[in-house]
């Protein structure tokens, strides 16, 4: 059966656990659009729109909170700003970042999302919601049913050859990250592949791995609210997420690899061999 037969098969009703995170993310997005478009004005004073940004990533973070909160009042939370807020420790617990992006925000520039992940007592994450307030794009999957933009099911690249796979990538910056082990990285990908972009937002890098846009993805250094959801969405839509050694420990290096099966073998190897 071909795969266009199967996504005309597999109808993407939201579980009522999707339906809490998507409506929480609706409910934050028009408030950043708004605080988006203040920025643009504020670029041009002296003070910046520092403060601003940093008052709007609350804001959003504060809504997402008080609707997760009210439709699951016993369960748990670790939160980019407010950090972590105990729960039942019987139950899954919300990991929320209000504004995946928030360098672009704050320069105004159009590419930053909501990430809402759900992980289970076991650590494992079972849903994911990446929404970015601009284009109106709700990526999301749920474990064992798929990943999907809004109704359209999403499937990693399938390309094979590095020569013709785009590459997305986070480059380390002042007070962040490890430039040397990032510049190893990078001269042994980029001569192998056909471009390596760096857009500011791993949630949305994740979630463009999954829907096909990009080929792959590499960065360290990440926090758990930046990949919970990306990771599930690449892993639903048929990809690869690994540690930098091919390993399962992603999460606790925080490396994180991601591409479809042949690529990831190939992108892999030479990452680790760039390591050595």
């Amino acid at each position: 059966m071909g795969e266009g037969l199967i996504g005309a098969l597999d109808l993407p009703s939201h579980s009522g656990l999707l339906t809490v995170m998507e409506r929480a993310a609706r409910k934050a997005g028009p408030r950043l659009r708004r605080d988006f478009n203040e920025v643009q004005h504020l670029q041009v004073s002296r003070k910046g729109p520092a403060d601003f940004v940093s008052m709007a990533d609350q804001r959003a973070e504060r809504t997402l909170f008080d609707e997760l909160k009210k439709a699951r009042p016993d369960w748990g939370f670790l939160l980019e700003e407010a950090g972590e807020i105990e729960g039942d420790p019987s139950k899954p617990r919300w990991i929320v970042d209000p504004l995946d992006g928030t360098s672009n925000f704050l320069h105004g520039i159009p590419h930053f999302a909501i990430s809402i992940a759900v992980q289970e007592p076991s650590g494992e994450i079972t849903s994911g919601l990446v929404y970015q307030p601009l284009t109106d794009e709700s990526f999301w999957a749920e474990k064992g049913r798929g990943a999907w933009l809004q109704d359209q099911r999403l499937r990693v690249s399938s390309r094979r050859t590095l020569d013709e796979a785009l590459i997305a990538t986070g480059i380390p910056f002042k007070g962040h990250g490890d430039m040397a082990q990032w510049s190893r990285i990078f001269g042994a990908v980029a001569p192998e592949v056909a471009g390596i972009r760096r857009f500011g937002s791993a949630a949305l890098d994740l979630a463009w791995v999954a829907g096909g846009r990009y080929d792959g993805f590499w960065e360290a250094g990440l926090k758990p609210w930046d990949v919970a959801a990306g990771i599930l969405l690449v892993r639903e839509a048929g990809g690869f997420v690994t540690d930098f050694r091919g390993g399962d420990r992603a999460m606790e290096r925080s490396e994180f690899l991601a591409a479809n099966d042949a690529l990831h073998s190939r992108l892999h190897k030479l990452v680790a061999g760039a390591l050595r």
